[in-house]
């Protein structure tokens, strides 16, 4: 799978990017977010939500497992680090399938209920206001869009 990087220097960056992003984004689309704490994952979810016009504040979801989101399409942002083996009882496949745009947070952890087609997204912390986001996309379609996306941003590998 090919990786794209680009650099963000600061959070409103960071939320442009993602802004931006949410663009080439479109019903049942998923993107696997991973990152360590205080890297920006939270950031780029409010700049998919400002892309996707939700009026609400979007907020981490680590202790509520969902939050979900009304835009122009429906936002669902998970953090599944704690669900284990509970996650098909909490049926976030329905939420995955479904007509909106799931953000995923330690999807590896789910690894078995995940599409066969996705977007993924690593934001590494580089200084307290530099972030690397390397993107990557599995399926035809959705390698397709990265790159349509990442040529109209001129931005390079």
């Amino acid at each position: 799978m090919q990786s794209y990087q680009l650099r963000s220097y600061s959070v409103e960056e960071t939320l442009r990017w993602a802004s931006s992003f949410s663009t080439i984004l479109l019903p049942s689309d998923c993107l696997l977010l991973d990152g360590d704490l205080g890297a920006g994952k939270t950031h780029f979810v409010k700049g998919l939500g400002s892309g996707l016009h939700v009026k609400q504040m979007i907020t981490s979801p680590t202790f509520t497992i969902i939050k979900e989101y009304e835009g122009t399409l429906p936002l669902y942002h998970m953090d599944v680090y704690r669900v284990g083996e509970t996650a098909e009882e909490l049926g976030l496949e329905e939420y995955i399938e479904g007509e909106g745009v799931t953000v995923i947070e330690w999807a590896h952890l789910i690894a078995d209920m995940l599409p066969t087609t996705y977007f993924s997204l690593k934001i590494e912390k580089v200084s307290e206001t530099e972030r690397v986001l390397t993107f990557k996309a599995k399926g035809a379609s959705h390698v397709k869009r990265l790159e349509e996306w990442l040529n109209d941003n001129d931005i390079g590998n």
